[in-house]
Parts: C-alpha cells; sequence; structure tokens
C-alpha cells in the first residue's frame, strides 16, 4: 500500500525538487555578480597623481618647500654659538687688550669670522685711525656694528615667516581656482561627464588647500624655533662684546670720554 501511493507521489516529488534546485540556483546568480563587484579593489592613486591633481600652484609650493628645507639647513649650522664667539678667540683678545696690542688684535680679529671679532675689528679699526677717539665713541661704533649683526640674524630667519605665510595663500588660490573649475563643470551642457570633472575640480582644490598648509606650518614652526636661537645668540654677542669694551675701556682709560 505504501509503495503503491509513493510511486503515485514520486514524479510529483521530483518535479517540486527540480523546480526548487532552480530557483534556488536562478536567485544565486544575481547575489554571485555582486559579491564579484564588491571584491573587485579600488585603484590606487599614487602620490605624483595627487601632486598633479593639484594644479598650477602646486609648480611655487614645490618651489617654496625645496627653499625650507635649505634655509632650515643652512640655519642649524649657522645659528650655533660658534658663529657668534668661540673661546679660542675670547682668550686670545682678553689677552691682547691687557698688552694693549690692537694693532694684534685688529690682525687676529681679520682672521676669525665670528660675530664678535667682526664687531672688535670695526671698533679698533676706528681707534687706530683715529688716536684722540675717546672711549665713548669706540662704544658707539661697537654698538652700532652690534645692532647691525643682531638685525642681520633677525633678518635672516624672517624668510621662513614670509614662506609660512605665503604658502597657505598660494593653497587658497588653488582652492579658489578649483572651485571655479568645479562650479564652470556644473553650468556646462555636459551632462554625460559632469560627475567626473566636477570631483576633478573638487579635488584640485583640496589638494592645493591641503598643500598650501603642508608648507606653511612647518615653515612657522622653524620660524619660531630658530628666533629663540637668535635672541638666544644675540644675548651671546651682547655679553662677549661688553666683555671686550670693558676691557678696551680700561686700556683707554687716559683718553676723555
Amino acid at each position: 500500500m505504501h509503495l503503491k501511493n509513493w510511486s503515485r507521489l514520486q514524479p510529483g516529488f521530483c518535479g517540486l525538487t527540480a523546480s526548487a534546485i532552480g530557483a534556488v540556483f536562478f536567485l544565486a546568480l544575481p547575489v554571485t555578480g555582486s559579491a564579484q563587484e564588491v571584491i573587485v579593489a579600488p585603484q590606487k592613486t599614487s602620490l605624483w597623481e595627487i601632486v598633479v591633481a593639484g594644479g598650477v600652484v602646486m609648480i611655487p609650493l614645490a618651489a617654496l618647500s625645496v627653499i625650507t628645507i635649505m634655509l632650515i639647513l643652512v640655519y642649524m649650522v649657522t645659528m650655533r654659538r660658534g658663529a657668534v664667539a668661540t673661546a679660542r678667540f675670547m682668550q686670545t683678545a682678553e689677552a691682547l687688550l691687557r698688552k694693549k696690542d690692537y694693532l694684534g688684535l685688529l690682525a687676529v680679529s681679520n682672521r676669525h669670522s665670528e660675530a664678535v671679532a667682526r664687531i672688535v675689528q670695526r671698533t679698533l679699526d676706528f681707534v687706530t685711525k683715529n688716536p684722540r677717539a675717546t672711549l665713548a665713541e669706540a662704544r658707539e661704533i661697537a654698538q652700532a656694528e652690534g645692532t647691525r649683526l643682531a638685525s642681520a640674524l633677525t633678518q635672516q630667519i624672517t624668510y621662513l615667516a614670509d614662506i609660512g605665510t605665503i604658502a597657505p595663500m598660494l593653497g587658497l588660490f588653488g582652492t579658489v581656482l578649483g572651485m571655479i573649475k568645479a562650479f564652470t563643470v556644473v553650468a556646462s551642457d555636459i551632462a554625460a561627464s559632469r560627475p567626473m570633472l566636477l570631483a576633478q575640480g573638487v579635488s584640485e582644490a583640496l589638494v592645493a588647500t591641503a598643500a598650501g598648509l603642508l608648507v606653511g606650518i612647518p615653515a612657522m614652526a622653524a620660524y619660531s624655533y630658530f628666533r629663540g636661537r637668535v635672541q638666544a645668540r644675540i644675548s651671546d654677542l651682547e655679553a662677549a662684546t661688553t666683555q671686550l669694551m670693558a676691557l678696551l675701556g680700561v686700556g683707554m682709560s687716559g683718553r676723555p670720554e
């Protein structure tokens, strides 16, 4: 009895099974395709492509970045204490001033490149050429030369401050150009390529802004650092000059003020 019933149900059951398997396979096709689309990895953008996407303002920004690096390297060498006064020169200058050997100290100062040596050279050159010069006049010469050297040290690091100001402004200019390009695309009649061109304009604006900040922020940070070093070097110069001028005053004590 059961076998008879099974023989009657078997064709319908087989047909239902085949239909179910076909439906499952049919539904699985779009899922498999969408999964393949998700698995596809996006294309990687190189650094050069990002730089090119920034537009024409990337050229002056690249030049400013190179100048910033060069200035930082130069200032690391020139803003050291040895460029202002060395122990060797100070010992020699003190010994010659006690002997009142101004011509010998003048010759030694001409061979040294320290800032205090330039002050001593300028002062002694005035004193030796003007035997009747007073101590007050010699101090004025030393003070004027020291002020000039201090201003030169301060002026050197202002280039970093200028770069820190100009670079973000160039980045802002690139941002304006990119947004102009983007809005020009919006107003165009080419609807097919409008999204791609709009994305290029916005990308140019953002890359230019980031590049300007990337150059300006390190330049301002370096300026703040070297400004402190310049103040320290000026203080060292003032101390060394005051010490030598005091010894020079002892030697010129017989002259009127």
